[in-house]
């Protein structure tokens, strides 16, 4: 039992060391996250602090739970958690659904030029930032030049303010949303139906099945697997909004509809320099984006096989 029992960390060791060029490569991912994502870890401990710039982190009084009493208890914040539940709900539900969509109707088009054109079409917004994309929709749908304005108007329509009508400005978030990450999200999807057996579909074509009962039957059965997983991964972001977007398009008219913790926290935080209620905002917001992964885990381990752990 012993003898055996030692010889396998010698074997683990012999693994890595034949493998010592690939560790070798590893080495600068794992120090960026050990520097940029581990190491500021220790800023948590503001959030239970009355921290003072001044003294810094081992010099600020501790006020325990007092952030949290006074995040709970804001005037603002329950405001703030419904806008960023309603905008990240809708975001997640036809975020989710659109590369799906996209990746199954590239799969389906025989034109291989065609469906190169559409591929590169849709991933260049993720490659933009939003101060560009922001600055794109504005002029879009600016009421005096924008070309859907103009489309209204000669339809006999008055000018609409779409970004700064309240009743509009959710609609962008999730629309614009969608338009940058689909076609980037819709890459691990085509490349699970790259994955399937080609006899399946020679077999449903002598069966004589239609290219929707295909799709139904063989490919979206086929990559369920990869769905279930990144529905879990992205279960998490309906409490993480993408601060960038919603900095660049927001404005003084839909702040009731529109501010989110990303930005709260960032008007809190560095505006108005309540750096230990900014943290707390902060922590609250990783805890519940933990709890849902796990949930939403859980969740799929009930009902299929395919999860992350």
């Amino acid at each position: 039992m012993e003898g055996r029992h030692s010889v396998k960390p010698n074997a683990l060791f012999q693994s890595y060391l034949s493998h010592k060029y690939f560790f070798i490569m590893l080495l600068p991912v794992l120090v960026y996250y050990g520097i940029f994502h581990y190491g500021p870890m220790y800023g948590v401990l503001i959030a239970f602090q009355d921290y003072q710039f001044l003294k810094g982190v081992g010099g600020s009084p501790w006020v325990g739970l007092d952030n949290f009493r006074e995040l709970f208890g804001g005037l603002y914040f329950g405001q703030v958690l419904r806008n960023t539940l309603i905008i990240n709900f809708f975001k997640l539900i036809f975020g989710f659904i659109a590369p799906i969509l996209l990746a199954v109707m590239i799969n389906e088009v025989s034109s291989r030029w065609f469906k190169k054109s559409v591929q590169t079409i849709s991933y260049l917004p993720h490659f933009l930032s939003w101060v560009v994309l922001a600055g794109m929709v504005i002029e879009f749908l600016s009421p005096s030049r924008g070309p859907v304005n103009m489309l209204l108007t000669e339809l006999g329509f008055d000018p609409v303010f779409f970004i700064t009508e309240p009743g509009w400005f959710r609609s962008i978030l999730v629309s614009t949303d969608i338009w940058r990450n689909v076609g980037f999200s819709s890459i691990i999807y085509l490349a699970a139906i790259a994955g399937i057996n080609p006899e399946m579909y020679e077999a449903s074509e002598v069966d004589g099945i239609s290219r929707i009962q295909k799709i139904w039957y063989i490919t979206i059965p086929s990559i369920a697997p990869v769905i279930v997983i990144m529905l879990i991964l992205n279960s998490g972001t309906i409490i993480n909004d993408d601060f960038e977007q919603v900095f660049n398009l927001l404005n003084a008219k839909v702040m009731e509809v529109g501010d989110v913790l990303s930005t709260y926290t960032y008007s809190e935080g560095l505006l108005k320099m309540n750096y230990s209620y900014a943290a707390a905002v902060g922590l609250f917001k990783n805890v519940v984006a933990l709890v849902l992964v796990l949930s939403a885990n859980y969740i799929a381990s009930k009902v299929s096989d395919d999860t992350i752990f």
